[in-house]
């Protein structure tokens, strides 16, 4: 699951790292170390500009609403819900096998928060069969301190309440591609805690390692088999995982010290 995320870079990092050709100075968002749904985020994403008399995709950094809206939805109020998207079951769904044929699009992240709780409780909650209670939070994150690339997913929502020359007219919605956790060893593990990201929680946010994201974004690329041999999970070891306080629960709470490293969990997390 990804359910929170931090998101520190600024356009001019993300341009040079993706190798961006458009985007929109007034699209610029305030770095954000608590992203939360609903919020609007950074996307990278490969489409013909509008209004440009030209069908050649371009590369684009856009900013989306996180929570998938499909573009049949008779009403947008649904997209808090569409956060993810299963890797395993992405081509099945309806509200997710139009985009993943036509718009798929990297989601930049410094990295994911999860919450540690329970081996007992995460296999109720696997099973569907509980809520699980939110404890000690745990930031996840490139060991090698580089851009987290989460596979997204993007689509158009009409509001045929607004006329077509309203600026909110349409709605441009995004969601991250999950996968199983990894249950190998930590690239860097915390002192005390989990030792791989599986103990954290059973899904994580699926990374795109940089040889990947050219395939992924080419919206030319619509055989589902091909699109599924790019949702492989990355090599394991890549990533580190910390506990941080317990602030970042609260969506209000915002600002660099959320990614400050404890030296030990704020709570007990059962290990």
């Amino acid at each position: 699951m990804c359910g929170r995320y931090a998101a520190s870079r600024g356009p001019e990092d993300l341009v040079g790292v993706f190798e961006v050709e458009k985007w929109e100075p007034e699209e610029t968002l305030a770095p954000d170390w608590n992203v939360a749904p609903t919020k609007e985020v950074y996307a990278v994403l490969e489409r013909p500009l509008k209004d440009a008399g030209d069908s050649t995709p371009v590369r684009q950094l856009r900013t989306l609403k996180w929570g998938l809206v499909p573009s049949w939805a008779k009403t947008p109020e649904g997209g808090a819900r569409m956060i993810n998207a299963r890797a395993e079951t992405v081509h099945e769904k309806p509200s997710f096998r139009r985009p993943f044929l036509t718009r798929r699009c990297i989601l930049p992240a410094d990295g994911y928060y999860e919450w540690v709780t329970g081996a007992g409780e995460r296999e109720l909650e696997v099973e569907g069969k509980k809520k699980r209670p939110r404890k000690q939070p745990y930031f996840v994150t490139p060991a090698d301190g580089s851009v987290f690339a989460m596979a997204g997913l993007y689509e158009f929502w009409r509001d045929r309440t607004l006329p077509d020359d309203h600026p909110q007219a349409w709605w441009v919605t995004c969601s991250v591609i999950t996968t199983e956790a990894e249950t190998g060893p930590l690239g860097v593990a915390p002192a005390e805690g989990p030792r791989s990201l599986s103990d954290i929680h059973p899904r994580m946010p699926l990374m795109l390692t940089p040889d990947r994201w050219d395939a992924w974004l080419d919206p030319s690329r619509t055989d589902p088999d091909d699109l599924l041999s790019l949702l492989e999970p990355p090599p394991g070891g890549l990533m580190r995982a910390y506990a941080v306080t317990t602030a970042v629960s609260n969506v209000r709470n915002n600002g660099p010290e959320l990614l400050e490293e404890l030296a030990a969990p704020e709570e007990a997390t059962l290990f």
